[in-house]
């Protein structure tokens, strides 16, 4: 975060804090982690120094001590700029709390704009939005879409899914948490239309406007599908596309928190959650989306339809008394 770097306001604290980092960095977590306590000691109340000291504890494998310094923080980080909430819960000491951790994932973001393509695309792998490019050109060759009159890009980031989606949009419009992540994009020129919020509230702002919506490598950040599956369809017109990722997991549980601090999504639980939401799913593939330590990390790609005819509307509107199939 970009207050972990924030000073103490003690300049033998500053010093031992970057002591401690030395160590850990060197591989001694547990010893950064002792002398992290003796900079806590002189100035109690920082929050950068108890994520610091909870993050050393945990690499040394001192679960016990790392949601102790955690606990610790939560009490001192009202905004929740540090995800102290989050790191709770992957050790199942707390519950994740409902939706996005708007103060974690705006700081994440705003420290992480300067190198985000860097680090994304030339470390990590990162093939999101081409991936997503790809279906989405696919399914408009097979329903004869020339292309798409408004589209809203959530979590536009630097634009990297701008950049794909620019020649086949009349009318692009992108919002992002991350006041630096609008600025970065802001450059490349891409966007109609920039905005800074929360993607479930643009949503609800919406009024059927939408033919395409898309959301690469955003909903890890959410926790469950449901409430922005039900912002989503109000905000689309009939017939409009959604394409989207997720972090995917083999598991019977619907979604579950990574010690990554980001979801990952049940494949069959998604699979349900968008027919239950009543969206039409045009394409349902896993791939890897990136690599992670030299891992790979398996996703979800869905490029769903709001059905042409919604159900409720044909009802409405049949005056033999028979309902619409």
């Amino acid at each position: 975060m970009t207050k972990a770097f924030f000073s103490s306001g003690d300049v033998i604290a500053d010093r031992r804090a970057d002591y401690a980092r030395m160590l850990d960095e060197q591989g001694d977590s547990a010893a950064a982690a002792e002398l992290m306590e003796q900079a806590l000691e002189m100035a109690p109340d920082w929050a950068a120094g108890w994520d610091l000291v909870g993050s050393f504890h945990e690499k040394a494998g001192n679960v016990s001590s790392a949601i102790a310094a955690w606990r610790r923080l939560e009490a001192l980080d009202d905004a929740g700029v540090f995800g102290a909430r989050l790191k709770l819960a992957v050790h199942d000491a707390g519950p994740a709390g409902e939706g996005t951790a708007v103060g974690y994932v705006e700081a994440l973001f705003d420290q992480y704009a300067p190198q985000f393509e860097e680090a994304l695309i030339g470390k990590l792998g990162y093939r999101v939005p081409d991936l997503l490019d790809g279906l989405v050109a696919e399914e408009m060759a097979r329903l004869e879409l020339s292309g798409f009159e408004r589209a809203l890009d959530l979590g536009c980031g630097t634009g990297l899914m701008g950049e794909r989606l620019r020649a086949k949009v009349g009318h692009l419009e992108g919002v992002d948490i991350s006041a630096a992540m609008i600025a970065e994009t802001a450059r490349k020129g891409l966007y109609d239309s920039l905005h800074k919020a929360e993607l479930v509230a643009t949503l609800n702002a919406r009024r059927a406007d939408l033919d395409l919506v898309t959301a690469a490598d955003v909903l890890i950040y959410c926790g469950a599908l449901q409430p922005v599956l039900s912002a989503l369809l109000p905000a689309m017109r009939p017939g409009g596309l959604v394409a989207f990722s997720l972090e995917a997991h083999e598991g019977e549980e619907a979604l579950f928190l990574r010690p990554s601090l980001r979801y990952a999504h049940g494949v069959q639980a998604t699979r349900d959650a968008l027919v239950v939401a009543g969206l039409e799913v045009l394409r349902f593939e896993t791939a890897v989306l990136r690599f992670d330590r030299g891992a790979p990390i398996t996703g979800i790609l869905v490029v769903a339809r709001k059905p042409v005819v919604e159900l409720s509307a044909a009802n409405d509107g049949a005056e033999d008394g028979n309902v619409a199939a």
